[in-house]
């Protein structure tokens, strides 16, 4: 039924409208990050305390911290880095390649070169490499090099295999992961264009499996650069090897060991940044939106404390 209302006469049609009441929001009290962020603090603030009283000469560190055998130390650490892990990576990609070959032969060498080399500790490889020459007296490759395997068998180059061919284990299983992570069907649209093997893994496959691949060979990176401090065993002088020197000399053995420790949390922090800037490249074809640089969250934090509550800037 229908009810025809007279807008001249008083009625309804003169009521004024009538407007919500504002919606009075009230946050949610989280207490309990309250609590956990005051505890937090305080465990900090009892470490600083701590090693504020112990009998450590913080003013050592700032004298050596730039020290020319700790630079070189530095530099040998990074070279280390750098090799073994070029040897990883090309290794890792050479085994990946056959441990998903159709040929046996080489699926089998390739599982069993994963399988030794993750399942034994990098320091006893280390070690090993470094006393081949108790089993091996001479090293000979025919008409091309000949000699003693002492001679052979120098502290950087048991570093560089023994680091190097440890890592290719386990950069094969990552790329294997990248490699399984293409779609099957760009494979095979790829063989319908009448594209070799070869080209289809260069240029169809590897391109998009390097998304995948790339984020933990950056933390590979980063463990490399931490793991090399193990081959001070066989007498290399790497950054860690360098400051155990300096420690046992200058009596200060605890603020060395501190010295070094910044100087690798320094460069693991630079190696940080590329690998995001590196991961953010290759996301580009996956994502609509790439993550803001650390440059672009700092402007938009300063941005937004500059609006005026309520209202747009």
């Amino acid at each position: 039924m229908t009810v025809d209302i007279d807008k001249t006469a008083g009625g309804p049609a003169d009521t004024p409208p009538v407007h919500p009441e504002a919606i009075k929001a009230i946050p949610v009290r989280h207490y309990g990050r309250y609590v956990s962020a005051v505890v937090a603090i305080a465990l900090l603030a009892a470490v600083v305390y701590a090693f504020s009283q112990g009998k450590i000469n913080w003013g050592a560190i700032p004298d050596y911290f730039f020290d020319d055998r700790v630079l070189t130390g530095m530099g040998k650490t990074l070279l280390i880095t750098v090799l073994a892990m070029l040897i990883g990576v090309v290794g890792g990609i050479l085994l990946a390649v056959m441990r998903l070959s159709k040929n046996p032969v080489t699926s089998t060498i390739a599982w069993f070169y994963i399988w030794f080399f993750r399942g034994t500790p990098v320091l006893v490889q280390l070690v090993v490499w470094f006393n081949l020459g108790l089993v091996f007296e001479y090293i000979n490759l025919g008409p091309f090099y000949r000699d003693e395997w002492s001679d052979f068998m120098t502290p950087f180059l048991t570093a560089l295999l023994g680091l190097g061919l440890n890592e290719a284990a386990y950069m094969a299983e990552i790329c294997r992961a990248g490699l399984l992570a293409v779609d099957e069907g760009q494979t095979e649209a790829a063989h319908a264009l009448g594209m070799s093997h070869a080209k289809t893994l260069r240029r169809i496959v590897v391109p998009q499996a390097m998304r995948v691949i790339v984020p933990p060979t950056g933390n590979e990176v980063i463990n490399m650069l931490k793991t090399t401090s193990l081959v001070s065993v066989v007498q290399y002088a790497e950054l860690f090897r360098v400051a155990q020197d300096i420690g046992q000399t200058s009596g200060a053995p605890a603020e060395m060991l501190f010295l070094a420790a910044a100087w690798y949390l320094l460069l693991t922090s630079v190696f940080s940044i590329g690998q995001y800037y590196l991961e953010r490249h290759y996301a580009r074809g996956s994502s609509r939106q790439l993550p803001p640089t650390p440059w672009q969250k700092v402007r938009a934090n300063m941005l937004s404390l500059g609006r005026p509550k309520g209202g747009m800037a």
